[in-house]
């Protein structure tokens, strides 16, 4: 065989190789793609399992906001992607469309047109902001974080568009400065904030409605006057330990639960999306300050869909209200 026809023939069997290999790549799609994004069709807060965003699987799970930085056409862009532990500094983000635009538009929602919480990876460090929103579309807020690490930013909010649902965005900030991951709380069914403990009674399910009443107690009475919060009696934030897919819950019931206010017991309906490890954010107030009181929970984990669902502990720092 000459020279001429061996080259042709080496340079058939490249083509075809290369041929081969584009249409794996075509049929599996870039590295790292994830899903569409699904739409929504109701708000979190009045969804059972009070969740957003892509769904976890194709078990059924339940629907978990907070995983994606761009979902249902919108995307959070994070101006400010780090700051220096133990340093005040302003937090801003903008929300835009489809077309790029910033969202200027939005729904209230629990009194607020947006909601911001961000919570360190570890899970141990936990805040709830209310950013203001410029003319322009840009948000921002005043923010010190204590301790460094990694941390995830969540905003909550409703576009005031046709077909619009809720939506819960989430981005990573870093926070500079000597790292020292905390270890999760182990579980308890008290936990204690600023001298009051809440009592969690009830079971977190996979796959599964269930309730979950906290009862708020001061030097063993109960607290029977909780002022409104947000419009309800409490607030209830709950992510997922790992990837802090984020659950946004309320509670069943109305604030005021007479002359004297609401409580002591916060009942929230709510939906575990996946077996696994949850720290629930329990937000209160009394005497008109916002308390925050933490608990890790235990949904599955080979103990069947009733486990229990106590833990302990309380997140750090004041609430940001």
């Amino acid at each position: 065989m000459n020279t001429a026809v061996k080259i042709a023939g080496f340079a058939t069997a490249l083509a075809a190789a290369f041929g081969g290999a584009y249409g794996v790549g075509s049929a599996v799609g870039p590295s790292g793609a994830g899903p569409a994004p699904t739409a929504h069709t109701e708000r979190e807060g009045h969804r059972p399992d009070g969740g957003g965003g892509a769904r976890g699987g194709s078990g059924g799970e339940a629907p978990v906001g907070g995983l994606r930085v761009v979902e249902d056409g919108y995307a959070l862009d994070l101006a400010t992607p780090r700051i220096a532990a133990g340093e005040e500094a302003e937090l801003r983000f903008t929300v835009r469309d489809g077309d790029g635009r910033p969202v200027t538009a939005y729904r209230a929602e629990h009194g607020r047109e947006l909601h911001l919480v961000l919570a360190s990876r570890d899970l141990a460090t936990y805040r709830h902001l209310h950013p203001v929103r410029a003319g322009d579309g840009t948000w921002s807020a005043p923010v010190e974080l204590p301790r460094a690490g990694d941390y995830r930013v969540f905003a909550d909010f409703t576009p005031d568009a046709e077909g619009a649902g809720g939506i819960t965005l989430g981005a990573d900030l870093a926070v500079s400065g000597a790292y020292e991951p905390a270890a999760l709380p182990e579980p308890s069914p008290r936990a204690t904030v600023d001298g009051y403990t809440v009592t969690l009674d009830g079971t977190l399910r996979p796959g599964r409605e269930s309730t979950l009443d906290l009862e708020v107690t001061r030097d063993g009475r109960p607290v029977t006057d909780l002022e409104p919060h947000l419009g309800a009696p409490g607030h209830l934030v709950a992510l997922r330990a790992g990837d802090l897919g984020y659950l946004h819950v309320h509670p069943e019931g109305a604030p005021g639960g007479g002359a004297d206010g609401a409580g002591p017991v916060v009942s929230f309906t709510t939906t575990a999306p996946s077996s696994g490890t949850y720290r629930l954010f329990l937000e209160f107030k009394h005497d008109g300050k916002v308390r925050t009181a933490a608990f890790t929970v235990t949904a599955g984990a080979g103990r069947g869909t009733d486990a229990p669902a106590p833990g302990a502990g309380h997140g750090e720092g004041p609430h940001g209200h």
